[in-house]
């Protein structure tokens, strides 16, 4: 009968043993994925919020970003803008632009850009319907309101050609932060937009525009505007967060092309401060040109990036070297 007991006893202590080992086991393998901190990382705004940024604001809403394992917080530019921010290390990822990446890189600025968020250039010249402008040929004897930037010029002056006009008949006055309603009640002719942004807006007004998009006038100005970007050590160093992060936001730019209602209704609660009818008028334009032609969104060619620095070099506004191949990668998008 001691004996039976004995055994008995020994059978049920094993099996509290196993029992507490196993919970210990669960409890250990709990607390290391509770443990485990998201990784903190910032991206910067090129401008205060619009819609070229809605996918990363769905990708932090809707939890795409922690589904990563990240902690992400978007910023806008300070005195010191997102590529000089994001070279520099101080923030992880940024918004840029394809002209500014390229003329970085010419002075050694390690920014790489990591995705297209548009696929095409959709911007271009925009003037009043009264103006009567409807080719670059009519820009001559008229205003034009820029913000002092060699490229314009450029720009302006290969559209022109193209059209046989004569640059040195047209007035190029530098009109600072203005907005396009602003110039043309200043009596400037016409502005540079995104059609995506101001010609909703102007729609949303009632005020009938004309635009020529400067790609209708030159291939090679149809440059990716805008991309995120990073930097060079972030790659090399921390590649699994930046493809973290591409993979998130790329889901959420996906959203904003599937439910631009949705997006905008994100970006709106994000940046109350934005007209929600712009907003939402704004999103549902922009949601087939995020990705348009591309195999899938984000996507960049090489081509794009040497015929935009090719252009550049011939009209003067690039010196040094530029290597097209090391300023972009689609390594990072998802398949």
């Amino acid at each position: 009968m001691k004996k039976l007991f004995f055994l008995v006893m020994i059978a049920v202590l094993a099996l509290v043993g196993c029992q507490s080992k196993e919970s210990q086991t669960e409890t250990n393998t709990n607390e290391q994925t509770e443990e485990k901190p998201l990784e903190k990382v910032t991206v910067v705004l090129d401008w205060t919020p619009n819609t070229n940024h809605t996918g990363l604001y769905v990708a932090k809403e809707k939890g795409y970003f922690e589904e990563q394992g990240l902690d992400v917080e978007i910023i806008q530019p300070g005195d010191a803008g997102a590529d000089q921010l994001v070279a520099s290390g101080q923030a992880e990822f940024g918004v840029s632009y394809q002209e500014s990446i390229t003329l970085a890189r010419t002075q050694n600025v390690p920014i790489v850009s990591i995705a297209a968020v548009i696929q095409h250039n959709t911007s271009g010249f925009a003037s009043p319907a009264g103006k009567n402008i409807t080719s670059p040929k009519d820009f001559e004897g008229k205003t034009y309101g820029g913000w002092g930037s060699p490229i314009e010029q450029s720009v302006l002056e290969t559209l022109m050609k193209s059209d046989n006009a004569d640059i040195n008949k047209l007035d190029i006055v530098n009109a600072g932060n203005a907005d396009f309603f602003t110039m043309a009640n200043q009596g400037i002719d016409f502005a540079w937009i995104y059609y995506g942004w101001t010609g909703v807006e102007a729609e949303l007004r009632g005020e009938d525009i004309n635009m020529i998009y400067l790609t209708d006038y030159s291939e090679k100005l149809d440059y990716y505007t805008p991309v995120l970007a990073t930097n060079e050590e972030m790659i090399e160093e921390n590649p699994d967060t930046v493809k973290a992060f591409v993979a998130a936001a790329s889901k959420g730019y996906q959203d904003a092309i599937e439910n631009p209602e949705d997006a905008a209704s994100i970006l709106s609660a994000a940046a109350p401060e934005l007209d929600q009818q712009l907003v939402l008028e704004s999103q549902k334009w922009l949601a087939d040109k995020y990705q348009d032609d591309a195999p899938r969104w984000g996507v960049q060619k090489l081509e794009i990036w040497a015929n935009y620095a090719e252009w550049m070099k011939e009209n003067g506004v690039l010196e040094g070297e530029f290597d097209p191949e090391k300023a972009f990668t689609n390594e990072f998008l998802p398949e």
